[in-house]
């Protein structure tokens, strides 16, 4: 079974069960070469067990496809070698300089000149300054990137990052991301999960599952436009007493402070619009603002559960 040459992912119907429990039920995805693709949900979703699926570590119970053109049921040990993983929690040796996990890396792939491998990295990864410093003792921002660096070792044509960028500072997150669209850039797919909005919205495409089903796909702007929320936001003094007073009210579906301002949402425009008609008089203000990432996928949460 091959897939497009186009498609680097190409999987219908993937399903996998734990006991009486389906923790990934029956998602469809294509991605793309040199696409970045979003991966969202909540915590417990299904998106860690739906990528080890992928990348051969965990056998589907049902459905079919292919990664990086092989089957992933029949041939998942062909896929491990191409595919660079990154798992949530940092799992190099910490007591072991960073050259030291490059090299360690380099000889588990089998790569041919390890030596020029690990320099050529950690020149890319801006690694040279820590090269002979322990992995335990790097901040978070630079055990993340030595992370990424052990999973490009091997020249791999598919990133699968789980929750990469969890606990480190926007800077290195920023840096992170730009070291993405640059691989990407390069023809190196990467499928990202996150919980960051930003993040998300730095991606190509997105899915976004829920309870192991997928809810939404496609470009921000898709997503958004097919959600069909109507956000508006109130400004004004003592906004914090009108949060419970707005909950409850026919269309409204969330309310969200904002700096210093609250963010009214709820998918029927109308009945939403009259509801805060009372709140349009001065001191405070009110007008309709484009919904967000956050908005959309909180809906989409919430009619999962109904």
């Amino acid at each position: 079974m091959n897939a497009p040459a186009s498609s680097v992912i190409d999987v219908t119907g993937l399903t996998k069960i734990f006991g009486h429990k389906t923790v990934v039920d029956h998602i469809d995805m294509r991605v793309s070469r040199g696409e970045i693709y979003g991966f969202l949900g909540p915590n417990g979703s299904g998106k860690t067990t739906f990528i080890r699926m992928l990348c051969g570590l965990l056998r589907p119970d049902d459905g079919s496809g292919t990664c990086l053109g092989f089957d992933v049921r029949e041939q998942a040990e062909l896929i491990k070698p191409h595919v660079g993983y990154m798992s949530q929690r940092f799992s190099l040796y910490e007591d072991m300089t960073v050259r030291e996990n490059l090299k360690f890396i380099a000889r588990m792939y089998g790569v041919a000149d390890r030596r020029q491998a690990v320099g050529r990295t950690i020149e890319r990864m801006n690694l040279g300054r820590f090269a002979n410093q322990l992995a335990g003792t790097l901040s978070g921002g630079w055990k993340q990137r030595l992370a990424l660096s052990a999973c490009m070792i091997h020249e791999p044509k598919l990133l699968l990052l789980d929750e990469p960028t969890a606990g480190v500072d926007p800077m290195a997150r920023r840096d992170f991301w730009d070291e993405v669209h640059k691989l990407a850039g390069e023809g190196i797919t990467a499928l990202i999960s996150t919980h960051y909005m930003d993040e998300a919205e730095r991606c190509h495409r997105l899915a976004y599952i829920a309870y192991g089903h997928l809810l939404a796909t496609g470009a921000v702007s898709e997503i958004v436009a097919a959600e069909g929320l109507t956000t508006f936001e109130i400004s004004g003094p003592e906004l914090y007493s009108l949060i419970d007073k707005l909950r409850g009210l026919p269309g409204v579906e969330q309310v969200v402070a904002f700096g210093v301002t609250l963010h009214v949402s709820g998918r029927d425009g109308p009945a939403l619009e009259k509801s805060l008609a009372p709140y349009t008089k001065p001191p405070l203000g009110l007008h309709e603002i484009p919904p967000n990432l956050e908005e959309v996928f909180i809906s989409l949460m919430r009619k999962a559960v109904s």
